[in-house]
């Protein structure tokens, strides 16, 4: 197991990039896996209410537990924080966002150090399961666990209870063995389109006719991918209404996901609209990788063997600040393409720790 062995803090400026929330969790991510100290100021210096909110509050107590960390500036609105860990142990948690904060959010935060640990994990974690500005469940189920099992990973989910906005109070739970050495992928190509999945799902308390108008309005737009197309619809119970729209495309080499929210005032017809239009403007692309996926799949690119290589949609803010992080903390080789979104790496190697 490849660590750091300064023994001060790396220092992490939360104006850098997009200045958000994704540089607490990838900065944290990479402490605990190191037991490398790091320090954050200006935490979420870039949102119109900077600092630690709920969600981010849980995310650092998480990773706080599995590491046995000394923690200083762990209270919401802070925008300072030093993280000290002392081990990397993994086991059972039950991780709680009281909010509808995104449990997808958690996850990723504690899901590279636990990779790493030298005993299986089973975490739960509740919050919010479908919410805004963070990837739905089902993504991480269909899309981006999928690709983390190229590069060897072996983690299930379950979606053990939804959550919605405002009040969340969904669940999910992981099993995480240890992956022992992740290896370098090479996505060049996507491959011809296999099939296409619509899945749309409303609370008990909403009308039947939302999500049947939602299929119907996506099998319209998708008409040309007639005979890869299915759909299912679902029924849940959750705390608060909502409603959920979401469509995996399957690729020789590869899926990609697609999904939006319904709220009120917005017809069920434009969020089948939404999800449609992603689509399409992922197939007019050569991308291997959607861009969410982009975002999420690079910290486990850099903690591989060997070379590899993805081709993303679009880069984003979010993709060229995560490497910023990366680099901070491993000595790795990424180069990215802006114009054509191929990003290629050298991974740093990283091995199990004993």
């Amino acid at each position: 197991m490849m660590k750091h062995t300064m023994s001060e803090p790396i220092h992490i400026d939360g104006r850098l990039g997009e200045g958000g929330g994704q540089i607490l969790r990838t900065s944290l991510a990479m402490a605990a896996l190191l037991r490398q100290p790091v320090k954050l100021d200006h935490i979420r210096a870039n949102r119109s209410k900077p600092g630690l909110k709920t969600q981010h509050l849980a995310g650092v107590l998480a990773l706080a537990k599995i590491t046995d960390a000394e923690v200083k500036g762990a209270h919401k609105h802070s925008t300072s924080l030093m993280f000290i860990p002392r081990t990397l142990k993994g086991g059972r948690y039950r991780f709680e966002i009281s909010t509808a904060g995104a449990a997808s959010m958690l996850l990723g935060a504690v899901l590279p150090p636990l990779l790493y640990a030298s005993q299986p994990s089973e975490i739960t974690i509740t919050g919010g399961t479908h919410v805004p500005f963070s990837p739905p469940f089902h993504y991480v189920d269909r899309v981006f666990l999928p690709a983390l099992q190229k590069l060897g990973v072996n983690v299930c989910v379950r979606l053990i209870r939804w959550g919605f906005y405002p009040k969340g109070g969904g669940e999910i739970r992981l099993l995480v063995k240890p992956c022992h050495n992740l290896q370098g992928v090479n996505l060049a190509q996507r491959g011809n389109l296999k099939k296409l999945q619509i899945s749309a799902c409303s609370t008990v308390n909403l009308p039947d006719h939302i999500v049947q108008r939602e299929v119907a309005h996506m099998e319209t737009c998708l008409a040309d991918y007639g005979d890869k197309l299915g759909s299912d619809t679902l029924a849940c119970r959750t705390l608060s209404p909502g409603n959920f729209v979401f469509l995996e495309a399957d690729y020789e080499h590869t899926v990609a996901g697609f999904s939006a929210l319904g709220k009120r005032g917005k017809p069920a017809e434009e969020v089948a609209a939404e999800t449609c239009r992603a689509f399409k403007d992922f197939e007019k692309t050569e991308a291997t990788v959607d861009f969410h996926l982009a975002d999420q799949l690079i910290l486990y690119l850099a903690l591989a063997h060997g070379d590899s290589f993805i081709i993303t949609e679009k880069v984003t803010s979010h993709l060229q600040t995560n490497i910023d992080i990366i680099r901070r903390f491993l000595p790795v080789s990424i180069n990215l393409d802006s114009v054509s979104g191929k990003v290629s790496l050298k991974g740093a190697g990283l091995h199990t720790v004993k």
